[in-house]
């Protein structure tokens, strides 16, 4: 049954969503008009507001796409390749190549998010030519899934925010430690929860005809190649692995020294990880920077919608949307419901504005205080934030245009099997929020 569900959807989604760039732009102009009718005797404050959140993420910007191209890099060093295409030849039918291919992505969106979106592509890619009966859109749904689980991993955006001394909250909620966020036995049971159960509603929803298999792209024409390797001093000089270990053993020693000193994880400390080992393990720092270059192509896409997002979280906070939305769950909610409520305002911010550290920009200053009046811990609203906003990744298609640009694919693809996915995450999370936090 959910099979033949799957494939309706699926295709009623195919006909009729846009490209996420008419997505957001979509989303700015609903907002404006919402906004609007919130304040209808302030209509050039919306468009200030506007203008002037266009740019004020940009910090983070810098942060989310250095996070995304260090992991993109890393994932690109060839041995890590051939340990992922070992990996993918395990998968000997459909349905084990769905379960192979949720699994391996999962465990990189733990690592870090930026390093999962070229883990999930190439297993799915990998997969895919081995399992010629697996349908590819679904292989790639598999590998995008995962991203509602990021904010339980070691780059969760809030989670990391929080962590860092000197984050725009800490008078109100202070430093909140890893241990009382991503480490915290509710979240953890979250996390395990879901790893299990998305897998198998993946594989229920595999069609059963009309498979579309993966079909490799054509191979680029190559050009010329050169008589011979440069000999100058600067071709050794770029091609040298020694520069790009000695910098990357520098940055690693950083690493080490913060974390020996008391410092927890954060954005800043988990970029400056990632670039470190991509310098070790690429072989010069020519090819890393040509690894840096590929990865930067398959990320413009944020790198153009992100300040749209910026822009439209600004017009939420000024319009008072956003705080009609947030209030007026919390003021229904209890000690015992305040973090279900919180999860549900979550997921519904993050449709029209998906930042995780935007979001919490947004939400953080309502919610807490809100949370701390009803004795609801910090540290709790955090994830019930953080899980919202990852929730809702799954029908917001922002964060998927990494991966369907490294495999071919649109949106529309994979949307259909990710919304029937959202709506089982959103009722397994909620569930289990109300036991565990």
């Amino acid at each position: 049954m959910l099979t033949r569900v799957a494939d309706r959807f699926s295709k009623l989604v195919e006909r009729y969503l846009p490209d996420a760039f008419v997505i957001a732009v979509l989303m700015t102009l609903f907002v404006f008009i919402a906004g609007f009718f919130m304040k209808p005797s302030e209509p050039v404050e919306l468009f200030k507001s506007f203008g002037d959140g266009f740019w004020v993420y940009l910090a983070f910007t810098m942060q989310m796409v250095l996070l995304l191209m260090t992991g993109m890099a890393l994932a690109s060093v060839p041995s890590v390749q051939r340990i992922l295409e070992k990996l993918s030849s395990k998968a000997k039918t459909a349905n084990q190549a769905y379960v192979l291919t949720f699994l391996v992505s999962s465990a990189a969106y733990y690592i870090n998010w930026g390093l999962a979106v070229v883990v999930g592509a190439i297993i799915a890619r990998e997969v895919g030519k081995r399992n010629q009966n697996a349908h590819f859109p679904l292989l790639v749904a598999a590998a995008y899934a995962p991203t509602a689980l990021y904010t339980a991993g070691l780059s969760s955006s809030i989670g990391l925010t929080v962590a860092t001394k000197g984050h725009f909250l800490e008078e109100v909620a202070g430093v909140i430690p890893t241990s009382e966020t991503i480490f915290h036995p509710g979240t953890i049971a979250i996390l395990i929860a879901l790893v299990i159960t998305m897998p198998i509603f993946i594989v229920l929803m595999a069609p059963k005809k009309d498979i579309i298999s993966y079909v490799p792209p054509e191979a680029p024409k190559q050009e010329a190649e050169q008589k011979e390797v440069l000999k100058t001093p600067a071709g050794k000089l770029e091609r040298t692995p020694f520069l790009g270990i000695i910098t990357g053993l520098i940055g690693l020693i950083y690493v080490i020294f913060e974390f020996v000193n008391g410092r927890d994880l954060d954005l800043n400390i988990i970029n400056i990880a990632f670039l470190s080992l991509g310098l070790i393990l690429h072989k010069s720092l020519v090819q890393y920077a040509n690894a840096f270059k590929e990865a930067g192509s398959a990320i413009s896409p944020i790198i153009l919608q992100f300040p749209f997002y910026a822009g439209i979280i600004a017009v939420l906070g000024s319009s008072g949307l956003a705080e009609s939305i947030i209030n007026g769950m919390a003021s229904i909610a209890s000690k015992d419901t305040f973090d279900i409520f919180t999860y549900w305002a979550a997921g519904l911010v993050n449709i029209l504005a998906p930042s995780g550290g935007g979001q919490w920009a947004l939400q953080g200053p309502l919610q807490v205080p809100a949370g701390l009046q009803l004795g609801v811990d910090p540290a709790i609203t955090a994830m019930a934030v953080g899980w919202g906003d990852a929730w809702t990744n799954l029908i917001q298609p922002f964060w998927a245009l990494p991966i369907l640009s490294l495999v071919g694919l649109h949106i529309r693809h994979i949307m259909g099997y990710c919304a029937l996915l959202a709506i089982w995450v959103g009722i397994v999370t909620t569930i289990l929020m109300f036991f565990v936090y």
